[in-house]
């Protein structure tokens, strides 16, 4: 791991009490552990540390790592991790038989080729994940991904955190992983990850009636902590992600050519039946935390707002009043780190991102908005959003934002811009986006978006760009494009592996 991103950063003392955490993976309540006393409170606890995990050797391991005093190392967000230990273990076997509402066979692999027979070569382009079958927990709609490569001696390893969506009324966003050994063709599960080498889904909603994350969750960002005082198999990984609840957010704008939604709802038809959910409404969603031992089994941290997350939107006609969204965070440096989300400002009727620090990851203060609409005329007029950002190089320590374009007519494109420190002085690279939705016909030709950039080679400046793409009839995937040559600015998509 780079010196520059080894310096200490403590982890601070979490200190769970009054109340009685339950512990779930799906619509079932498992074996509870007991950190603080059994006894149930009628009214929202304080500082409550939720376990979302149905595995005893994880929840009996935990509580001594909160009280880790070590100061961990903290991996750049987007670059390839070269500690082979900080990695998750690998998948070894399928999940274990499940009598759940979601098929828990086992894992299979998908990509551009297998996972769709239907689509032709040229039409599924960049395809690299696509819906699960009918009665996985991904079969209606995927997306948000959250992509990690690790190199080692032996082998290549990649992770993909992404949301996904069952088929059926209700239901809710959900988060699942998936594996690969070369970023392209990924192993996936249709039901939970039961252990710490399994694919699958990985985490629920939130079951507390005061939670902010009870009507679905999103990845957005993991940093991946470690220690040189301890083991290198005990690295810690901290999930920032978005969770929407039940509350919805009122607002009318009659002069958009296009419906405002939180969250972006695919709206699929699959055999006459429509799996839109609540398209077309706005809900209140905030960021929040959770924390793993394996990328599996998760913990949620409780920030300081009443509802758990880590910080409120706006007050009156701030520019984030409606919601906040996609919490993609970036570790600066010791005691710095840097949260980039987005809301939708009503006074200027466009979406914009903003930016807040925090010393430790949890405590959070808000820094106001870094970029909103862009020209007339161009693919981001009205806005900017889930935002992915990364150091460029070490060398001059640009950084890097991929985002969502909105476009007047509500058409999504993914473009990029650039900034000497990170915090406000953004300028986009250029007018036009880096990649637009494909021609008609071919999987992504509606929308591109929920970028997520990852750095192949420094010194060639060579780059992976994932991104959840849609297509008309409403069916999503997620897609992989490449940079073309070291032109940061141009990307295409993968067509396969030269040889």
């Amino acid at each position: 791991m780079d010196a520059a991103l080894s310096s200490s950063m403590a982890l601070p003392s979490f200190q769970p009490r009054n109340s009685l955490s339950k512990v779930s993976i799906f619509q079932r309540v498992t074996t509870s552990t007991n950190l603080i006393p059994s006894w149930a409170s009628s009214t929202k606890p304080n500082n409550t540390l939720s376990l979302v995990s149905p595995n005893p050797a994880f929840t009996s391991k935990f509580p001594s790592f909160l009280r880790c005093s070590t100061k961990p190392d903290t991996s750049a967000n987007s670059e390839t991790h070269n500690k082979p230990n900080d990695e998750p273990s690998s998948v070894s076997k399928a999940p274990e038989s499940e009598s759940e509402a979601f098929s828990s066979s086992s894992s299979s692999s998908s990509s551009s080729s297998s996972s769709s027979a239907s689509h032709s070569s040229s039409s599924s382009r960049g395809l690299v994940l696509d819906l699960g079958p009918s009665n996985s927990w991904d079969s209606a709609d995927i997306g948000s991904p959250v992509v990690k490569r690790f190199l080692s001696d032996e082998e290549e390893r990649w992770y993909m955190w992404y949301h996904g969506k069952p088929k059926g009324h209700p239901s809710k966003d959900l988060m699942g992983l998936a594996i690969s050994s070369n970023g392209v063709h990924w192993e996936r599960g249709g039901g939970p990850a039961r252990s710490s080498s399994d694919v699958g889904f990985v985490m629920n909603c939130g079951k507390d009636w005061w939670a902010f994350d009870t009507d679905g969750i999103r990845p957005s960002e993991m940093v991946i902590m470690s220690s040189s005082r301890v083991r290198a198999s005990s690295a810690v990984y901290w999930l920032y992600y978005t969770g929407y609840g039940s509350e919805k957010v009122e607002f009318s704008d009659h002069s958009l050519e296009f419906s405002l939604e939180n969250p972006d709802r695919c709206c699929l038809v699959d055999d006459g039946v429509n799996y839109c959910g609540s398209n077309g409404k706005v809900f209140k969603s905030l960021p929040g935390l959770a924390i793993s031992q394996d990328g599996r089994h998760w913990a949620r941290i409780e920030g300081e707002h009443h509802s758990g997350a880590l910080i409120d939107v706006g007050s009156g006609k701030e520019w984030d009043s409606l919601f906040i969204s996609s919490p993609q965070v970036v570790y600066h440096g010791n005691g710095d780190l840097r949260m980039y989300y987005h809301s939708f400002d009503v006074e200027k009727g466009h979406f914009a991102i903003g930016i807040a620090r925090s010393r430790d990851g949890i405590r959070w203060v808000k820094l106001g908005k870094i970029m909103g609409g862009g020209k007339t005329g161009c693919f981001d007029e009205f806005g900017a959003m889930n935002a992915c950002v990364t150091m460029r190089n070490r060398s001059d320590g640009n950084y890097v934002m991929a985002y969502e374009g909105v476009a007047a007519d509500g058409r999504r494109s993914i473009g990029m811009a650039l900034s000497p420190d990170g915090l406000k002085e953004w300028v986009r690279l250029q007018d036009e986006a880096i990649l637009m939705p494909s021609d008609k016909g071919c999987w992504d030709d509606k929308d591109v978006g929920s970028p997520c950039l990852v750095q192949m080679d420094t010194e060639a400046n060579e780059w992976r760009l994932y991104y959840k793409g849609v297509g008309n009839g409403g069916r999503a995937g997620i897609g992989m494009a490449v940079s073309e040559g070291r032109d940061i600015g141009s990307f295409k998509r993968w067509t396969g592996f030269l040889v």
